[in-house]
């Protein structure tokens, strides 16, 4: 394997931050969850559109129905995640609308026990547990401040399970379709789901603040486009373990761009049930891969 042009853990660092203000970027707008989801998406295709239509338009022809419908539903489970995560942020605080989406390799055990009947230890379960009361935890504490916060924590833990699927969709469309194409057709998909969603909603599409074209292209630019393609890049030099162990450092991200950029202050429950979700997620990922790579090793 050649050598990287740089050290592989420059990128990743910079991918997790770029993920972890995506949170901070969504509260300083001033648009409606639907508006903002919808132009984070349709600035990432218009970004992309030149790069998929000189090098990937020809795999379009080599596409199954199957591949079409798939990525549509991708699309449509992806717009869905953004609006309930966004509006989450109407109610909740970034820190715990942030740890609560990061239970995504949770929902997805449920998900792949059951379509793909990957393997499921008693330690993976415990690890499941651990999370589960954390974010009880945070559940309980925000209770305690509203009733308002709560809803928004229900909306980050919905918004997780819709990324999850999301996930698994694409699971089945990755394994014959490239990175980019795939990628530029989910997010199409999405854009025009949230397009007509916005529209429904009768939410204004124009007559924001310069400030807010500013985030919006910042969400489509840093989180979506950079984040993401730098831990795709940095998978050719470094196990997945390191990018699974790293997005996990994201609700951390968030959290102090919380703190000094929007002055928002984490309750004392916040932070326990932050840390046990966290611990919870990292003892799962561990064992994930534990098992995996020995299942792997005797299939080969």
């Amino acid at each position: 394997m050649n050598k990287p042009v740089i050290h592989p853990y420059i990128p990743i660092v910079i991918g997790v931050l770029t993920v972890g203000l995506s949170a901070i970027f969504v509260k300083l707008t001033t648009a409606d969850a639907g508006v903002t989801a919808f132009y984070r998406m349709f600035f990432s295709v218009v970004i992309m559109l030149p790069l998929f239509f000189y090098s990937y338009r020809r795999e379009l022809r080599q596409l199954r129905q199957r591949d079409w419908l798939l990525s549509g539903i991708a699309g449509l489970f992806l717009a869905i995640h953004f609006v309930l995560w966004f509006e989450s942020l109407n109610y909740t605080s970034v820190a715990s609308s942030t740890v609560l989406v990061t239970l995504q390799p949770i929902f997805a055990l449920a998900g792949t026990a059951l379509f793909f009947k990957e393997v499921i230890t008693g330690k993976m379960l415990t690890a499941v547990l651990i999370a589960l009361t954390g974010s009880i935890i945070i559940s309980w504490g925000d209770f305690q401040i509203s009733s308002a916060a709560l809803f928004g924590d229900l909306l980050a833990l919905l918004a997780c399970g819709f990324i999850t699927a999301y996930l698994l969709v694409g699971q089945d469309v990755r394994k014959r379709v490239s990175l980019i194409t795939y990628t530029f057709l989910v997010y199409t998909a999405s854009s025009i789901v949230l397009f007509a969603y916005v529209l429904y909603e009768q939410q204004p599409l124009i007559g924001y603040p310069a400030s807010d074209w500013m985030w919006f292209l910042a969400l489509a630019l840093l989180p979506n486009l950079l984040g993401h393609s730098l831990f795709n890049w940095a998978i050719k030099w470094v196990s997945t373990n390191v990018i699974s162990i790293t997005i996990l450092f994201e609700p951390v991200i968030a959290s102090v761009a919380a703190y000094f950029v929007l002055r928002e202050s984490i309750t004392s429950t916040q932070l326990t049930g932050g840390i046990i979700v966290l611990i919870g997620i990292l003892l799962f990922i561990i064992d994930f891969k534990v098992i995996n790579k020995k299942l792997f090793s005797k299939k080969t």
